[in-house]
C-alpha cells in the first residue's frame, strides 16, 4: 500500500472519530437530531476510507451509505443488522437538513433511541476499522 493511500485512509478514519466524538457530545448536550446526524457522518466517512482501502482510489461524491458498502465491497460481508442500520441512519443525514423533515425525525428521536444508535454507529465503525 503506497504512503498516499495510507495517509488517504487515515484521513478518512481521523475524521470519522472527530465525528464520532461530536455525536457523543450532541448526545451528552441533549441534540438528538445532530446526534443522527453525526453518526450517519461517522459510517460515512468510515465507509469511504474502506472504499480507498479496497479500491486504491478516491470514494465516490454520494452520502448514500448502501451505495458505499456495495461499491467498496463490504456490503457483501456485512449482515443483516448492519444492513438494517445503515438503512435506518441514512433518513438523519439528508433530511436532517430540510426543516420540512427536522421535526418529523426529531420526534423519533430521544435519549434511548439515540444512545442505541450511538451503540450501534460506535460498533459499526470498529468492525469496518478491523477490516482495513
Amino acid at each position: 500500500m503506497t504512503s498516499d493511500v495510507k495517509k488517504k485512509i487515515e484521513y478518512w478514519m481521523d475524521i470519522a472519530q472527530y465525528d464520532l466524538e461530536t455525536a457523543r457530545a450532541m448526545l451528552k448536550s441533549g441534540r438528538f437530531l445532530y446526534v443522527g446526524f453525526m453518526c450517519h457522518q461517522v459510517i460515512e466517512k468510515s465507509f469511504k476510507g474502506f472504499y480507498v482501502f479496497a479500491k486504491k482510489d478516491n470514494p465516490p461524491y454520494t452520502h448514500n451509505l448502501r451505495y458505499l458498502a456495495q461499491q467498496s465491497g463490504l456490503f457483501e460481508i456485512m449482515d443483516e443488522d448492519q444492513i438494517t442500520f445503515i438503512e435506518l441512519l441514512g433518513p438523519l443525514n439528508i433530511q436532517s437538513r430540510y426543516p420540512t423533515y427536522k421535526e418529523r425525525i426529531l420526534k423519533t428521536l430521544n435519549r434511548e433511541k439515540c444512545e442505541d444508535i450511538l451503540k450501534r454507529t460506535e460498533e459499526l465503525f470498529r468492525w469496518t476499522k478491523n477490516k482495513l
